[in-house]
This record gives structure tokens, C-alpha cells and sequence, in this order.
């Protein structure tokens, strides 16, 4: 699982940042999801490695501009590659509206099928891998964060062992790595467990914009390995802030620490932040790092493999 940020300014791109827009690769499957898509995202998507080939899912927080704007585009440039695969899409309530606006007035037929999910709280998406659930956020408009859980997997089975041992391959080895217990035919009895090594924690990932901060991104963050968290603001400018329902870099990191997450990623930054201002982005670093020590500033281009947990000792 890798996260690419793909655009990590708020409201307009500036000369170093696009506006939103992340991308996550999954691993053993040939798959990009992407995390909303903002104007200039397929841009974005040229200038780096990935492939818009690749894109089977998109998850838009809401309906702003720089959280939208370039996702009719991208999926019309998809259909002009001759992209054959589904794409499905999921956001708030208007999405499908827009989109179905969007291919009307440009008359843009897509050739290949799309499908538009409205999202309620709760899980939007779940297979044998993966999971990804959603839950409102507070801002001007319905918003909403999203979390994407990777299932636990078993642990590595000794094969060496069970041949060693005379244990007939084929379905058994399978019901071994289940953790079943198995008895053959000679009265021998085997356990899973004996065979496999740890279990693989699933990474979890929480992706929170916009949104001032609230017990929902707490919640969607709790023990998540990355938290993405908006930090449109610097704390001194917290009146702003609540006025435009932003968060600052402590509130994001207040998020983080609630959580008991492992890293924090800032993203969604004010173009306010220039480097000649006489507040620059490594002060909003220094805020967050205060109270959330392992936090960094993303910035577009910047990749990020998500470890895997070490298994537990107890």
C-alpha cells in the first residue's frame, strides 16, 4: 500500500501545488484508488509513475471545486485511452448529478461503464481485502472522511514443515492456513496455528478534509497507521479557522493524538503560506510536531509505502 499526494494545496493551485488530490496503490493488485480529484489531477497523474489505467475507484470528500473539478476530465481521458475497466465513484448526494450534467453539456460519452455510490456513514466499499467506511465531517457543505482498512492476513505457512511431516498437499494445506484443525486418516491430528507464522495486521489509512475538528475524523483515525488530515490554517489564525470550518496544524494533530495514530501527514494548505510570508509552512510543522511528534508536511509527489505493523509479542 502506497500513498502518493497528488495535489496539496486548498482552494487554487499555487506555482509547487495542485489542489486535492491523492492516489493509493494497493498491493497485490494492480490498483489505484484515488482520494479526491481536484482541477489539473490527470495532470498530476502524467508528471508521475502511475497509471490512470490503473484507477478502479475514486472517493470525493465533497462537492467544492478544488475537491471535483478534475474528475470529469480525468474520466474522459480515460474513455479516449480506451480504458476498458469499470470505475466506481463514491461521494456525497449531487455527485451523480453533477457527473451526469457534466456528460451532457459537453456531450462526452464514456466508453467504458462508471457507477456513482451516494455514501451514508457506514461502510461505502468492502471485499476480501479491503474495507473503506465513511462519516460526516464539518464543513460548509456535506463533507466526509473516509478510512480504508486492509484485512489482516494469515501468517506465512511452513510449508518445509507439513511436507516433513507427511501431510498430504492439496485442500488440507488450505484449511491449515485457515487455522483449521485437521485429522488424517491415519489419526494424526494437526492445528493451523502450529503451521503459520504471525498474522499480517491490515494497514489502515484515514484520509479527513475539510473539515474544523470533530469527534468523526477522532474516530475515523483511531489506531490508523496514516492519518491524511487537512491543515489549512496555522494555530494563530484559529478565529479563521472556525469561521470557514478549516482546521489549523494543532487541531489536525490534536485529531491524530486523540486517535492514538501512528503518523500524521498535514495536507490542504493555504497558498497564504508562501515562502516570502512571515508565517511559512515549517511554523505549521512546528505547531503540529508540538503536540503529534511523527507528523510531516506533504507536499505534491511526495510517496509514502505504509509499513506493516510488527505483530504483537502478547
Amino acid at each position: 500500500m502506497q500513498i502518493t499526494f497528488l495535489g496539496t494545496s486548498s482552494g487554487v493551485p499555487t506555482r509547487s501545488r495542485n489542489v486535492s488530490s491523492i492516489a493509493l496503490q494497493l498491493d497485490q493488485r494492480a490498483e489505484i484508488w484515488l482520494l479526491d480529484c481536484g482541477e489539473g489531477t490527470q495532470h498530476q497523474l502524467l508528471r508521475s509513475d502511475l497509471k490512470s489505467s490503473q484507477i478502479r475507484r475514486i472517493f470525493i470528500t465533497h462537492m467544492h471545486g478544488d475537491h471535483i473539478f478534475g474528475l470529469m476530465g480525468l474520466l474522459a481521458s480515460c474513455g479516449l485511452a480506451g480504458n476498458p475497466q469499470r470505475i466506481d465513484i463514491y461521494g456525497p448526494s449531487g455527485l451523480e448529478e453533477y457527473l451526469h450534467a457534466c456528460r451532457r453539456y459537453s456531450q462526452t460519452h464514456l466508453s467504458y461503464p462508471i457507477q456513482v455510490h451516494t455514501v451514508q456513514p457506514g461502510i461505502v466499499f468492502s471485499d476480501n481485502e479491503y474495507s473503506v467506511r465513511c462519516a460526516p465531517l464539518k464543513h460548509r457543505v456535506p463533507a466526509f472522511g473516509y478510512r480504508i482498512e486492509e484485512c489482516d492476513r494469515p501468517g506465512r505457512f511452513d510449508l518445509d514443515k507439513a511436507k516433513q511431516l507427511n501431510i498430504p498437499a492439496g485442500p488440507l494445506y488450505g484449511r491449515l492456513k485457515q487455522g483449521e484443525t485437521i485429522t488424517l486418516p491415519d489419526g494424526r491430528t494437526f492445528t493451523g496455528n502450529d503451521f503459520c507464522g504471525s498474522p499480517e495486521i491490515g494497514r489502515k489509512v484515514a484520509y479527513c478534509t475539510d473539515t474544523i475538528y470533530c469527534q468523526e475524523a477522532v474516530e475515523l483515525s483511531m489506531d490508523a497507521d496514516v492519518v491524511i488530515h487537512e491543515s489549512t490554517f496555522a494555530h494563530q489564525e484559529a478565529d479563521l479557522a472556525y469561521q470557514r470550518l478549516h482546521s489549523t496544524s494543532t487541531m489536525a494533530a490534536q485529531v491524530a493524538q486523540t486517535a492514538g495514530a501512528k503518523k500524521l501527514f498535514l495536507t490542504h494548505f493555504s497558498p497564504r503560506y508562501a515562502p516570502s510570508s512571515s508565517t511559512a509552512l515549517q511554523d505549521l510543522l512546528l505547531e503540529a510536531s508540538a503536540i503529534f511528534p511523527d507528523t510531516e508536511l506533504a507536499h505534491d509527489f511526495l510517496k509514502y509505502p505504509v509499513p506493516r505493523r510488527q505483530p504483537s509479542l502478547s
